[in-house]
């Protein structure tokens, strides 16, 4: 998952109304932008993360992803709807400041932005997880800290055409789970035999489906979610479509396509090993294919995953980077981050600072809590990501003129983002990660508060006094 794109809020710093009808020209075909959204979503958030899933809940983690999908799917078509009707650069952060005031477009952005911290710190910590792979007894914080330090050098080298090289990741990542599923469908079909094996069989009683019982399925849901987490960046980079109207169909087509190969992926996935074999240490793609002895599958396979991975998070920390800038522009953060330094080319090094500051705070924590660290962080994450999602769908209520059964379909989404957002209580092992994304809502909610009384409501007046100067 990654976040290439800005996400500004409605209004600039003097309280007026930015461009009314943001349109800008792009050049971007539709199958163009669902090609970046396949690389933008698929990620160690379900390389890694969907094994966490498969040992809460058990086969059933594939009912859990079709409804994820659909959750999903229901959110996007609302944002491209809004999309069509009003562009706009902000996306879901002008739409919220649109429906419901500056607060909500400020708390989106800074949602946003702490999301995109926490996925960072979860994917450094899955590349180190990953990494252990072939050095065991190396610190998970030594892995971090190589991967973190790598990430800050290619930002402060300026990297350019990130665009391109993003398209060639979404083909390394998909090729990956397509190799997996062509080598596992030969494995089910008995072409890799092993002697005395018992042959692969999907569960099929619903004792075998859901082993943890219907609370591990519930729980299991915030990590469907998170691996579809992405599809709001496709929100923002609609602007860059030569054809607006394009991208309800850009992204209907990218959600068919992740939802085809994360469901087969998956079955066969689970059909293949029992539920105790899957490690938190390992992608469950490896795990399946283990006991097949193929000495050349977990290493190239590892490998794409750690190349595609840490492309992803360095993509994330020049989203951050970007996007604290346009929160700056915009009045809505310190005027210091959206200052540049001409000998690092133009690069905002205040805002690439708080952006390694949170990569830093990874590394902390991946050496105080290497056991659970990449469960909480990944929990927090994902929730992070489904408050903005739900504030996508209200916002739509006000904005949008749905038709009843819009408005019943639009009512289920936000069900099943409280299911997955609750989900996260019933288990006391990813419980901590709730209170982590609670406790940035509270921060985020009373610096909201702050802005309204201290600085928005003054620099209305102080335009309004302005103003009435100018007529007398």
């Amino acid at each position: 998952m990654t976040t290439k794109a800005n996400c500004s809020s409605a209004k600039g710093k003097t309280g007026q109304d930015s461009n009314a009808s943001g349109e800008q020209q792009g050049d971007m075909k539709w199958w163009q932008l669902s090609l970046v959204g396949v690389g933008c979503t698929i990620g160690t958030g379900y390389f890694l993360g969907s094994t966490i899933g498969i040992k809460t809940t058990g086969p059933s983690i594939v009912f859990s992803f079709v409804l994820a999908a659909l959750g999903t799917y229901i959110v996007y078509n609302l944002l491209a709807k809004m999309t069509a009707a009003d562009p706009q650069e902000g996306s879901f952060c002008y739409y919220a400041n649109k429906a419901f005031g500056r607060w909500a477009g400020f708390s989106c952005g800074w949602n946003y932005w702490s999301s995109n911290i926490l996925i960072m710190g979860s994917q450094l910590t899955a590349l180190s997880l990953l990494s252990q792979f072939w050095f065991p007894k190396v610190p998970l914080w030594l892995f971090a800290s190589g991967f973190a330090i790598v990430s800050i050098v290619v930002v402060l080298l300026g990297t350019k055409g990130f665009d391109r090289v993003e398209n060639i990741l979404a083909v390394i990542k998909t090729a990956a789970i397509v190799m997996f599923i062509i080598i596992a469908i030969c494995a089910v079909c008995g072409w890799f035999g092993l002697a005395g094996a018992k042959p692969p069989s999907f569960p099929n009683t619903y004792n075998e489906l859901f082993p943890k019982g219907l609370k591990g399925f519930w729980t299991s849901l915030i990590y469907a979610f998170y691996a579809f987490g992405g599809i709001e960046v496709i929100g923002l980079m609609a602007m860059q479509l030569k054809k607006k109207e394009d991208a309800p169909k850009a992204g209907t087509i990218m959600l068919l396509v992740l939802t085809i190969i994360y469901v087969v992926s998956l079955g066969l996935a689970v059909t293949m090993i029992s539920l105790g074999a899957f490690s938190e240490k390992e992608s469950p793609f490896v795990s399946a294919l283990d006991s097949y002895h193929l000495a050349f599958f977990p290493h190239v396979f590892n490998g794409a995953i750690i190349i595609a991975g840490f492309s992803t998070m360095t993509a994330s920390l020049f989203g951050v980077t970007n996007l604290l800038v346009t929160l700056s522009n915009d009045g809505n953060a310190p005027a210091l981050f959206m200052q540049k330094i001409k000998k690092f080319k133009d690069l905002p090094l205040p805002s690439l600072g708080l952006g390694a500051l949170g990569l830093l705070g990874s590394i902390i924590t991946a050496l105080l809590l290497p056991g659970k660290i990449y469960e909480y962080i990944t929990t927090s994450a994902g929730i992070l990501l489904l408050y903005n999602w739900a504030f996508i769908i209200l916002s739509s209520f006000k904005i949008l003129e749905n038709k009843m059964w819009s408005k019943i379909t639009a009512v289920f989404g936000l069900l099943l983002i409280l299911a997955a957002v609750s989900g996260t209580l019933l288990e006391k092992e990813i419980r901590p990660g709730f209170f982590i994304s609670l406790l940035f809502i509270v921060i985020i909610g009373l610096a909201a508060v702050f802005m309204k009384f201290k600085v928005w409501n003054k620099n209305k007046a102080m335009a309004a006094k302005a103003s009435k100067s100018g007529l007398d």
